[in-house]
């Protein structure tokens, strides 16, 4: 599989997760088929390839069009919040990626959260209670933290604020894969036509061929 391809995947799972989040900000709603995805790239820490971190390409269907939305040129509606998260997850991975004892204490209490879907399922509150508290307990304590914003009362819903916690998680879950397939901001920036290009050609053959 070309660099290409990986970091476009990558990137995707990024957008995919920055998307959710503005969702549920501001209108207390997630697909449930898109949280699965990411609560399961999350859990995934052995893949055997990029592409498998997510299942396969169509669980990457809400990242490749958020993505095309906002790295082609222009586009008139785009959705800032979802701009900002994918940029602070991929800020703040590369410092999570830096600090062995977070990433050990995320792996290590990871494993405990497959106990629990094996018991409850994968997207049951207790384990994005689960997730979140992860978050909380290591990613969240690295400045600068991510402000999420949107309406407060789907914000202060506990449970949408456990999913937002949980899908930052896998957010920067994905982040990280972007860094270990050499992506950078300054890629996105420059090769931003390369990675659309990129995008639209899975959404078009990879998705077809995975239907058919």
């Amino acid at each position: 599989m070309k660099n290409i391809t990986n970091k476009t995947i990558a990137l995707a799972g990024v957008f995919q997760c920055a998307r959710m989040v503005s969702q549920i900000a501001n209108k207390g709603i997630v697909d449930s088929h898109d949280l699965e995805t990411v609560v399961r790239s999350t859990l995934n820490q052995n893949p055997s390839s990029t592409i498998a971190v997510f299942g396969n390409f169509s669980n990457l269907h809400t990242g490749l069009h958020a993505m095309t939305q906002h790295l082609s040129d222009g586009v008139a509606q785009r959705d800032m919040n979802t701009a900002r998260y994918v940029i602070s997850l991929l800020h703040l991975a590369r410092k999570v990626a830096k600090r062995d004892a977070v990433l050990a204490t995320i792996a290590n209490r990871l494993e405990r959260v497959q106990e629990q879907v094996d018991l409850f399922g994968i997207i049951h509150e207790n384990v994005l209670a689960n997730l979140a508290g992860i978050y909380s307990d290591t990613v969240s304590t690295i400045s600068p933290k991510i402000m999420v914003t949107g309406e407060n009362h789907h914000l202060s819903n506990p449970q949408n604020a456990d999913k937002i916690r949980a899908i930052l998680m896998a957010g920067i879950r994905a982040a990280i894969l972007w860094q270990q397939a050499n992506g950078s901001r300054w890629q996105i920036l420059l090769k931003r036509r390369l990675f659309v290009e990129e995008a639209r050609r899975i959404l078009e053959h990879e998705m077809s061929s995975h239907l058919h």
